[in-house]
């Protein structure tokens, strides 16, 4: 039962953005930028984001040799292209809007370690660079010729860096939504776990949990920020959910001789320096199959494999033990492109990030603020 305050002031809104993630956030953010006198609300169904906005790896980046190598096996250039710029502009606009300091971001250059397996990706490279060239109009990828102050093991036979990426504090980021949130009076209500939604009827239905009843709210426009968990409420997209491990080590003594974002295996590993610990994550490319879970649990198959690759050729000398480990649930498709349109009147959808949030989370909330903006 809802009191006569509560229904006066808290029910009804003209925006109600479901997904307290990055493209939740942003969204809320740019259409009260563009809409000052509109009521807004973001409901979250976790106390901190559900997915993946608060535990990924704050890698600033946009495509590896390989990945991007990959990619081209089942898209077109033109296609690789623009999703490529869409990273790229992405990252720029949230520094641009946030600015370094308050992410965090470091232009510490993106590297990707090359074995036997993928050093024939080499003969690419001038290719993938002058395909890259009408975006960034310099050489995007480079050959390091020395690779022994990595102190890698003997298997890494090279090493490419991307000077245009860096990395980023995801808290940082995250507060930073926070903040501007606060300050263009959205509200935010965390624990609020949606039902159901009334497309037609434009209500929000959220469990209760002092109540019997789901509290229903109105809106004028909805938009649905949800990603892997999309299907739950409006099912029949292409969206597949594909979870991410994400573990750090225990304070290492000796000196890391690490600076910049690492990639190996097409993309699927990542790692980097964080303070005196090394971040290492993904690997879900071993049990495709198994990752397809909204389930926060640890994969043993994948936990082997990275600590293997941690143990045998980031860190070839060192025993080095895990102190953190946790998960974060990202969402995939048939292709790589984020599904950004309008469901019916009114009622939008910003999901299927493709597990590049960071980059294309902004751009995502930005396309659909457009589109409700529209109709």
């Amino acid at each position: 039962m809802l009191s006569y305050w509560e229904k006066k002031h808290f029910v009804d809104h003209d925006l109600i953005v479901i997904g307290g993630g990055i493209v939740g956030l942003s969204t809320s953010i740019q259409y009260k930028i563009r809409f000052p006198h509109a009521k807004v609300m973001i409901l979250e169904r976790g106390i901190f984001p559900s997915g993946a906005s608060s535990k990924n790896a704050g890698f600033a980046c946009f495509g590896s040799l390989t990945e991007i190598l990959d990619d081209l096996n089942h898209m077109s250039e033109p296609e690789v292209l623009q999703l490529v710029s869409k990273r790229y502009r992405g990252l720029l606009s949230i520094r641009d809007f946030f600015g370094d300091e308050n992410l965090g971001y470091l232009p510490s250059f993106g590297l990707e370690l090359l074995t036997e397996n993928e050093i024939k990706a080499l003969e690419s490279l001038d290719t993938i660079n002058q395909l890259l060239a009408p975006i960034f109009h310099e050489l995007v990828f480079e050959q390091i010729e020395d690779v022994k102050p990595f102190g890698f093991s003997a298997k890494v036979k090279a090493v490419i860096k991307n000077k245009f990426e860096g990395e980023l504090d995801s808290g940082k980021f995250l507060n930073s939504l926070w903040k501007k949130c606060l300050e263009l009076d959205i509200k935010i209500l965390t624990g609020s776990k949606v039902s159901r939604i009334d497309l037609d009827g434009k209500m929000v239905f959220v469990q209760n949990p002092t109540d019997k009843e789901d509290i229903c709210f109105h809106a004028a426009k909805i938009a649905v920020c949800t990603n892997a968990f999309t299907n739950l409420l409006l099912p029949g997209l292409d969206i597949q959910p594909g979870r991410g491990l994400v573990m750090v080590t225990k304070p290492i003594s000796k000196p890391i001789p690490l600076s910049g974002t690492f990639h190996y295996d097409k993309g699927y590993v990542y790692f980097r320096k964080v303070e005196d610990r090394i971040l290492l994550g993904g690997g879900r490319n071993i049990d495709f199959e198994g990752e397809r879970t909204v389930l926060m649990e640890s994969n043993p198959k994948i936990r082997e494999y990275l600590i293997h690759i941690l143990n045998n050729i980031i860190l070839p000398e060192n025993d080095t033990e895990i102190d953190f480990e946790w998960t974060g649930i990202m969402a995939f498709g048939k292709n790589k492109k984020p599904i950004v349109e309008i469901v019916r009147p009114n009622v939008g959808i910003a999901v299927r990030l493709g597990g590049m949030g960071v980059a294309i989370g902004w751009q995502a909330a930005e396309e659909l603020v457009n589109l409700l903006a529209e109709v």
